[in-house]
């Protein structure tokens, strides 16, 4: 399967791209904002495209070329304002999803964030980037795509255990980038994912027999 790793260049994105290189069971393509970031991407066997997410949607269109599915785990990132967050993770999503559309690509997998569904949880530290989730996601869903929406807990940078838990609604928690990534590739595969928005949370269980029991 050919897979586009739209944010490929950030924590969860890198390690994805990892994945599926490694599996041989996939074809990553690393889409990048910067020529610089081409080596890194080289070196794990991964095609690259670059192209920045504030372009217009026939430049993500462009990327596409030839994939089978894309995924979206890009984010504007905890240093930059609300006008960040309102172009990357909303309006870039919204583009990615579009060109999408237009390539013919059904299968769409997107990182969202725990609580993203649930205006009563949303902390007015972080509220725009809980907008812009929010509305990401539904626009997804309302896409006819067919999708995945995976909503992490606190992101860590620690190693992943490679334990879970998963289901519709969760409790807060952390869970490791590295764990996030593994549940993007298992779900790639997933008949028990399609069309389906959970919760993912450090827990007890493996990624596939978390994902198998949704």
């Amino acid at each position: 399967m050919n897979v586009l790793v739209i944010g490929a260049n950030g924590k969860i994105g890198k390690q994805l791209v990892r994945l599926l290189s490694e599996s041989g069971e996939h074809s990553p393509t690393a889409m990048i904002r910067d020529d610089k970031q081409k080596p890194a991407f080289e070196e794990l066997g991964a095609k690259t495209a670059v192209v920045d997410l504030e372009d217009r949607t026939e430049a993500l269109a462009s990327a596409m070329d030839g994939m089978d599915a894309v995924v979206f785990t890009a984010g504007s990132g905890g240093s930059t304002g609300p006008d960040k967050t309102l172009l990357i993770d909303l309006d870039g999503a919204a583009k990615a999803i579009e060109a999408a559309r237009r390539k013919g690509i059904k299968r769409f997998l997107m990182v969202s964030a725990i609580g993203a569904d649930d205006r009563e949880r949303w902390s007015d530290q972080i509220r725009p980037y809980y907008v812009a989730k929010h509305h990401a996601d539904n626009i997804l869903r309302g896409s006819g795509l067919d999708y995945t929406i995976i909503r992490p807990g606190l992101l860590l940078d620690e190693p992943g255990t490679g334990l879970i838990s998963a289901a519709e609604h969760l409790e807060p928690g952390g869970v490791p980038r590295e764990d996030v990534a593994r549940v993007l590739f298992e779900a790639l595969d997933s008949e028990n994912t399609r069309n389906r928005s959970f919760d993912v949370v450090s827990g007890d269980s493996p990624v596939k027999e978390a994902l198998e029991q949704l």
